[in-house]
């Protein structure tokens, strides 16, 4: 394995990328991956949340409304990456939120929002992309407890990404990026900052956890 890190991140709110090259690497899931051939695969954490209840809270409403324009017009290393596919934590009696991030978002690119597993079942989530996926761009939000996980299940490392073992509380600004290559195979890993002039003011200073 060949890695090339480029850390961005003096601080939890910093920007940070690492980029990963895999190379010679053969997992045996990722040799019979036809869902993941020539994907890129885009992580969030759901938006802010309140002290107490299953929504977000109104920066979060803010942040939410702002993905609904920075996603469908981001651009990668020059490439155009629309989402294809929207998917999300499904709703629960503690949280609503991944759903609710992506709403504007499926609003503007008319694509439903897909809910098929709950917060831990982020191994099934990534077995049903493996097997059965056609979109080029997937967008996932998902509960920042569990996205190392989810990043795991792809072949990635969560915690090189992010710079440390888990993901922090008060953090919602930031960007995984999976790219797999035409086997299937994950290629390139990088985590970066969400560019804040792309959003509201008021949401360059986080939410609570």
């Amino acid at each position: 394995m060949a890695l090339k890190v480029r850390m961005l991140l003096p601080g939890l709110l910093a920007a940070a990328v690492i980029t990963v090259s895999v190379l010679a690497l053969s997992y045996a899931q990722d040799s019979a991956a036809p869902g993941l051939r020539n994907v890129t695969v885009l992580i969030v954490r759901h938006a802010e949340k309140p002290e107490v209840g299953r929504q977000l809270n109104a920066r979060g409403e803010q942040r939410a409304v702002a993905y609904a324009d920075y996603f469908s017009a981001l651009m990668l290393d020059g490439q155009t990456l629309i989402p294809q596919r929207l998917i999300a934590t499904a709703d629960s009696a503690e949280s609503m939120r991944p759903r609710q991030t992506l709403i504007p978002l499926s609003l503007h690119l008319q694509l439903p929002i897909e809910q098929p597993y709950a917060n831990n079942d982020v191994d099934k989530l990534v077995s049903l992309l493996r097997k059965s996926n056609q979109a080029k761009t997937v967008l996932i939000a998902w509960h920042h407890g569990h996205i190392n996980k989810l990043i795991s299940a792809f072949g990635g490392d969560g915690p090189a990404l992010i710079g440390q073992p888990k993901w922090p509380v008060d953090v919602y600004d930031w960007l995984i990026v999976l790219r797999f290559d035409d086997k299937g195979q994950l290629v390139e890993s990088r985590s970066q900052k969400i560019q804040e002039h792309l959003l509201p003011g008021d949401i360059a200073d986080p939410g609570r956890g």
